[in-house]
């Protein structure tokens, strides 16, 4: 019989495969590499994925590394902009191809553009880009051109889900700003983009950072489907488990099928006798999330990261989600900072503003102004007279 594993030892095995445990010192590619991809759709929040995992975090470094093309953000897993290194983003780009192209036949782009020649497009798109970066506003109008009756957008964004492209510094600089210029992505890091699909590289890219897991959590990460048989072809590589079921399902159903998770042999994991100190007591630190952390949106069953309660509390139908605070390992407030411009050249940030879901304890009230603050020094050093103010909860 399978071993059954409580949402709260999985709780601690995510967050010690995400660093969320205690802070390390690693380079920054090694850490994006293993924490799978940062989601980088924003130009500058996903830093803060930085602050809370490394013990002294550079935006500067990685700013530079982005620049020189060490690190690069293109659309990956969900068809979202993710960072991550040119050699990841080689046989990543291949295996989420399907992903990539699957949006853009379930788009209005798709629909408006099913009977073009999308080859052509692309080869034009590719000579083009390869002439300057353009923004997806100038390329369409470019490629308009050539197929005037196509509006622009609808052909930038075949481009967009069908060639591999990155978008280009400045932008996503700390401390920088520019459009989201786009360039072929094997001229840009030197590497071709043409590596075959690998999509048992992908569950074992994706349990290493995330596990355990199911079949649907890996499909939620990635945005592909029809992972069972890759899992079940990997099935003698992996150990599994059954996730805690609630004993009493609403509206009197029967109780759900045991959900099989799988994981990789060797990877943190309370329980495991390679990692006797972790537990599923084992003390969660406080961490500031920003609004797209990966631990958020990686998962079908997002419950060992935050609750159903939670998750309405931060539901949002457009726009961004709000950056969260984890207590004791899970959601339990939000946070932002409030800014203040004394001339147009200048921006600093006033205070940093939690609201919690509930009273914090004194103890956790101390830990979440120290934290903060900790954040803010990172967000902009050198500033004084800031505070991290708590209110009450709604």
């Amino acid at each position: 019989m399978a071993t059954v594993l409580s949402r709260r030892a999985l709780n601690r095995a995510t967050l010690a495969r995400q660093f969320l445990l205690e802070r390390v010192d690693l380079p920054i590619t090694e850490l994006v590499t293993r924490l799978g991809g940062l989601q980088a759709q924003t130009t500058h929040t996903w830093y803060v994925a930085l602050q809370n995992r490394l013990r002294s975090p550079d935006p500067h470094e990685m700013g530079r590394l982005l620049t020189e093309g060490v690190l690069v953000r293109m659309s990956l897993m969900r068809s979202t902009l993710h960072l991550v290194t040119p050699q990841e983003a080689r046989w990543l780009r291949g295996t989420t191809g399907e992903v990539m192209a699957r949006d853009l036949e379930n788009s209005s782009h798709g629909k408006a553009t099913a009977g073009m020649d999308r080859s052509a497009v692309l080869d034009m798109a590719r000579k083009v880009l390869e002439e300057e970066p353009l923004t997806p506003k100038r390329l369409g109008e470019r490629l308009a051109e050539h197929w005037p009756g196509v509006p622009g957008p609808h052909l930038s964004y075949v481009v967009r889900c069908l060639l591999p492209v990155v978008q280009v510094p400045p932008r996503g600089v700390w401390g920088a700003s520019g459009p989201p210029a786009l360039a072929p992505a094997d001229t840009w890091t030197g590497l071709p983009m043409d590596a075959e699909p690998d999509r048992e590289r992908l569950v074992l890219r994706y349990l290493a950072a995330y596990g355990p897991a199911s079949v649907r959590d890996i499909q939620a990460w990635s945005g592909s489907t029809r992972l069972k048989p890759v899992v079940e072809d990997l099935r003698d590589r992996l150990v599994s488990f059954h996730a805690e079921q609630d004993e009493k399902p609403a509206g009197g159903r029967r109780p759900a099928r045991p959900v099989e998770l799988f994981d990789l042999p060797h990877a943190p994991r309370p329980g495991s006798d390679l990692y006797p100190d972790l537990h599923a007591d084992t003390p969660a630190p406080v961490r500031f999330l920003y609004d797209f952390d990966n631990i958020l949106r990686a998962y079908a069953d997002r419950t060992r990261v935050i609750s159903d309660e939670a998750r309405r509390r931060i539901a949002v139908r457009n726009g961004m989600p709000p950056s969260t605070v984890l207590l004791d390992g899970s959601v339990a407030a939000t946070w932002r900072v409030d800014h203040t411009r004394p001339t147009r050249s200048s921006r600093h940030i006033r205070s940093l503003e939690v609201s919690p879901f509930r009273p914090l304890t004194g103890s956790e009230a101390e830990e979440v102004v120290e934290e903060g603050r900790r954040l803010l020094d990172f967000l902009s050093p050198g500033q004084g007279g800031r505070e991290v103010r708590i209110h009450d909860p709604a």
